[in-house]
């Protein structure tokens, strides 16, 4: 984050420039050694906040390694712990000698209990489960201790696999007691697709109602379930058998690299390539960011435009438990899958279609049919929408993203995006300004100042450091596009650039901002380098690029978005209040910090600024809504902490039937209705009737805006924000 293609992370800047840090030659003719040497040079010279590298640092690279080959504890013994232990303060002596000794100790010894892993499962798998023996299985694995001997860690396999096996058993059991009472998958199939494929999806749905339905025995559907587990096992040490040790030394080299701070990372060739392919937009795929936390696969941003985004059946937090192509009958468990083998199964070109398991943020487990495709740039960008209340007429501009053209800024970009809607609202007679950021996780940092441009006169938006320097980035255009009330919606996905303009506009008291308790926290720049420009004749093939932290970003108060993100004048809790999202959740993240303010001067436009936030707040502590808002997050962190999960098949069954009991009276929060009018400006009216998709996505957003608590209470905040007609005709000019 703690989470795309042309338009981009604020905060990614590609660079294959040289960095002239030094003439240092990098000539060690093993390639692995000359990587170490050159990517740790490079790391302390050109990170924002470069890492002594002394016996913590080496203690970290050393858990942090262990823990990325083997988070679940099913591999390594204890005395294998033991043995590496000797080398927990060595790490660092080991990289300024360009020493391989701990590498190579644990790379020979993971791959020697791989195989002999692979001797465990089948055995294991080969005899019937008893579910109803009275179990449960621990999933704290931090908590848990190695294994005493290969007798326990046979026992262990038997525990996790019988956890998995459980699962598709009670898949199987669901599925065969709805097809026995008539009940088609119909529904499930035309949920999972996006609105304007649902006529497919029912063509499908029939197909599979008019295949002729056996009952199976239970013990059948045991040993179906088991049988899909071994296959995905199998399938997943296929995978590993292709991993060459270069891969492994990857991943060693990233765990050194993200000790920095967890936005530094190392690119070998492929992933270079990947990242390359990313920044074009060309990538297919589902249209969502994946990380690996513990053994799953979790979901840590959907990209704007993408199918993902579009089903809106997958959401930040989710965890990927299996994939399904569209042509295979079984899904493949991707769980303890490196991330790169994950992501070749969820990904695939354009019009097929993948069907995810999906362990939800809220703990229950779904299947949702994705149709791959190309992330789609026009829902990145701005739109708005006309809001009607009491005769009285607001607007309301959607930003996915701070994009911008890469070849050509003027071209087409947020900033004069934004601006001609604000100008089209402004013709529609609008009296207020709602600006909703959620989700939006950043872009282009230029587009950020120009819209903050577009609400003051003049002054400073954003600060930039980087090592001994500092850059004040300010709007230098005295026109004011939009001088009415200001209302800024942000909540704990909103980043990056989200930040900084609603951090400017919070400091000079120019908007109001409403949303979470803070936003996500990342208040820094990485710089990606290309690792090749340092040898004048390299034999070694392409060494891969290094992308690292070179700036941090600060609002005109002096204050760092750096953790502690934007804090909204007016709290709304949502469901990811109490979950880990944020900048603050990942590992090694840059600390917070102040450096000296910018000089500028606060907006004096609005007569009871202070007032209205008061108010808000007081409305805010009485809304019914909200509380069941925040009582949903409450349960959702709830389920999450649960560790101890029931391997007996009825009281598994009978949680996960209680759990969705308790997620009914939840329902209220989609059912909402905010008694607001919705409706597109004229000129995209016009194009709709030309453009049936265009209208399809657009009723669905006022759809969704009408059940959006949060956009009403923007409403009531402009209804309540007075303006200083004299003082909003002479705005100070911002002092030298």
């Amino acid at each position: 984050m703690k989470k795309n293609f042309k338009v981009l992370f604020l905060a990614v800047f590609v660079s294959v420039a040289s960095c002239s840090f030094t003439t240092k030659e990098f000539n060690d003719p093993d390639k692995d050694k000359l990587l170490l040497d050159l990517i740790s040079y490079v790391l302390q010279k050109g990170h924002y906040d470069p890492k002594d590298i002394n016996d913590q640092f080496s203690a970290d690279v050393y858990e942090n390694f262990i823990k990325g080959l083997d988070p679940l504890k099913r591999y390594f013994l204890a005395s294998d712990i033991a043995e590496f232990s000797k080398y927990k303060t060595e790490i660092d002596d080991q990289i300024k000698n360009k020493d391989l000794s701990f590498f190579n100790l644990v790379y020979d010894r993971f791959q020697e209990r791989m195989e002999d892993v692979k001797k465990i499962y089948p055995e294991v798998l080969s005899k019937p489960f008893d579910f109803n023996e009275k179990e449960t299985i621990n999933v704290d694995y931090d908590k848990l201790a190695y294994a005493e001997s290969k007798k326990d860690l046979k026992a262990r396999w038997k525990q996790q696999l019988k956890f998995t096996t459980l699962s598709g058993y009670y898949d199987l059991v669901e599925d065969q007691k709805k097809r026995e009472k008539g009940i088609t998958t119909s529904e499930e199939a035309t949920d999972s697709s996006d609105d304007i494929d649902s006529s497919e999806a029912d063509k499908e749905a029939k197909n599979k109602t008019d295949e002729p339905f056996e009952p199976k025995s239970l013990a059948e559907l045991e040993k179906k379930s088991r049988e899909t587990t071994k296959t995905s096992l199998d399938e997943y040490f296929d995978f590993t058998k292709d991993l060459e040790r270069k891969d492994y030394f990857s991943i060693y080299l990233n765990t050194i690299v993200e000790e920095y701070d967890p936005h530094s990372n190392y690119f070998a060739p492929p992933d270079k390539d990947r990242f390359d392919l990313q920044m074009s937009g060309k990538l297919e795929g589902i249209g969502a960011r994946l990380q690996k936390k513990n053994d799953y696969i979790t979901v840590i941003e959907i990209i704007s435009g993408g199918p993902a985004w579009r089903s809106e059946k997958i959401e930040v937090g989710d965890a990927i438990m299996k994939v399904k192509q569209e042509d295979e009958k079984d899904a493949v468990s991707i769980v303890g899958m490196r991330i790169d083998d994950a992501v070749k199964l969820i990904k695939g070109p354009k019009g097929t279609k993948v069907t995810l398991t999906i362990k939800n943020v809220d703990g229950t487990i779904s299947d949702k049919t994705i149709t791959r495709d190309v992330v789609e740039l026009e829902e990145t960008y701005a739109k708005s929408s006309f809001i009607e209340k009491d005769d009285r007429k607001f607007g309301l501009i959607n930003l996915p993203q701070f994009y911008f053209d890469m070849e050509n800024y003027k071209e087409r970009n947020a900033a004069t995006d934004v601006k001609k809607e604000i100008i089209r609202l402004k013709e529609q007679g609008m009296e207020g300004l709602v600006l909703d950021l959620r989700d939006n996780g950043g872009g282009s940092l230029r587009t950020a100042v120009d819209i903050a441009g577009l609400f003051i006169k003049k002054g400073p938006v954003v600060q930039v450091a980087s090592a001994g320097n500092k850059e004040v980035l300010e709007d230098k255009d005295s026109e004011i596009v939009w001088d009415g009330p200001l209302v800024i919606l942000v909540n704990e996905l909103s980043a990056s650039a989200s930040e900084i303009l609603a951090a400017a506009m919070q400091d000079y008291k120019r908007a109001i901002i409403i949303g979470s308790k803070q936003t996500y926290g990342k208040g820094t720049v990485q710089n990606v380098i290309d690792l090749n420009q340092w040898l004048r004749k390299n034999d070694m093939g392409d060494l891969g690029a290094l992308k690292i932290t070179s700036q941090k970003f600060y609002r005109v108060n002096g204050g760092s978005t750096q953790l502690e993100g934007v804090k909204s004048d007016v709290v709304m809790p949502d469901r990811y209040s109490y979950i880990d999202v944020g900048e603050r959740d990942y590992p090694n993240p840059l600390p917070y910090d102040k450096i000296d303010a910018a000089k500028y001067t606060v907006w004096d436009g609005y007569i009871d600024y202070d007032e209205t936030i008061q108010k808000s707040k007081a409305r805010m502590a009485q809304n019914e809504q909200l509380k069941l808002i925040d009582d949903n997050a409450k349960w959702i962190k709830e389920r999450r902490d649960e560790k101890e999960v029931n391997l007996n098949y009825n009281e598994y069954s009978s949680e996960i039937e209680q759990r969705k009991k308790e997620t009914k009276r939840f329902d209220a929060i989609d059912n909402y209705d905010n008694q607001l009018s919705f409706e597109s400006l004229p000129y995209e009216t016009e194009l709709m009737k030309q453009d049936t998709i265009l209208s399809e996505k657009r009723k669905r957003w006022h759809k969704n805006l009408s059940k959006d608590m949060y956009i009403e209470e923007a409403v009531h905040v402009l209804e309540d924000l007075k303006l200083n007609n004299i003082k909003a005709g002479k705005v100070a000019d911002i002092k030298n």
